[in-house]
């Protein structure tokens, strides 16, 4: 069984650097990285940079953090669900 996680963005929070994370998750053939107009965490997505992974916000301070916050999220908390 294949598993699939998606990794989805706003087009806005991109703008304001977190492309530097997009571009690094799109080098991982297991993940599927999209963006889109709006996620509907504005909230949160006016004040960190954010990625939406498999429904799930995870924020950061930077987009560096971003990378490592979404990793730790996957590998701790997710394949566990899965």
């Amino acid at each position: 069984m294949v598993i699939r996680i998606k990794v989805a963005f706003c087009v806005k929070n991109l703008a304001n650097g977190s492309e530097e994370a997009r571009k690094e998750l799109l080098k991982d053939p297991d993940l599927d990285v999209v963006e889109y107009g709006c996620t509907s965490y504005c909230g949160i997505c006016r004040r960190y940079h954010v990625a939406i992974v498999n429904g799930k916000p995870i924020t950061a301070e930077t987009p560096a953090e971003l990378l490592i916050n979404i990793d730790e999220y996957i590998d701790n908390e997710l394949l566990e669900q899965l």
